[in-house]
């Protein structure tokens, strides 16, 4: 390859890499910095293998055929070794608090005041839990309903 060809093509590379690179920072999402630990990944995984589970309030510790908010996040987290109360309330005890804008993957999100719905954060603003008649689903944290009555969030997960 002649030296004038070699500059054009270095060129047109380094053109693409400035524009992809700048299009994927207007495009990302607004908590760019969350990073999935592998635990994360596993909990999100075993949640999502549940979609469409009915949801039933007070439903039983250890269920499988149907959940409330709290015996999903429970029952999720056990099957991964972490052991967390029955009850959104007490749910809410556990881990540390962080804030809506350093939310990662794996996170516990707390809805109502008082507290009485717990959901997984996912990442890129999206939720894992149940509720009503479509069982497990994932939601959007940051529209509607879920984002006027977010309350805060606990990270539950070990360092």
């Amino acid at each position: 390859m002649n030296f004038r060809y070699g500059k054009t093509l270095a060129g047109i590379a380094l053109s693409f890499t400035l524009l992809t690179g700048g299009i994927l920072a207007v495009n990302s999402p607004a908590h760019a910095a969350e990073t999935m630990s592998p635990t994360a990944a596993n909990i999100i995984s075993t949640g999502e293998r549940f979609m469409g589970v009915p949801y039933q309030w007070g439903a039983a510790s250890g269920r499988t055929d149907r959940f409330d908010c709290s015996s999903f996040t429970q029952y999720v987290f056990g099957q991964n070794g972490i052991k967390l109360p029955r009850s959104s309330k007490q749910q809410l005890k556990v881990g540390v608090p962080v804030s809506r804008d350093q939310l990662q993957p794996g996170d516990l999100v707390f809805f109502y005041n008082p507290v009485h719905h717990v959901a997984i954060y996912i990442g890129n603003g999206k939720l894992l839990h149940t509720f009503g008649k479509g069982g497990v689903t994932i939601t959007n944290l940051n529209t509607g309903w879920w984002n006027t009555h977010y309350t805060t969030a606990r990270h539950v997960l070990p360092s």
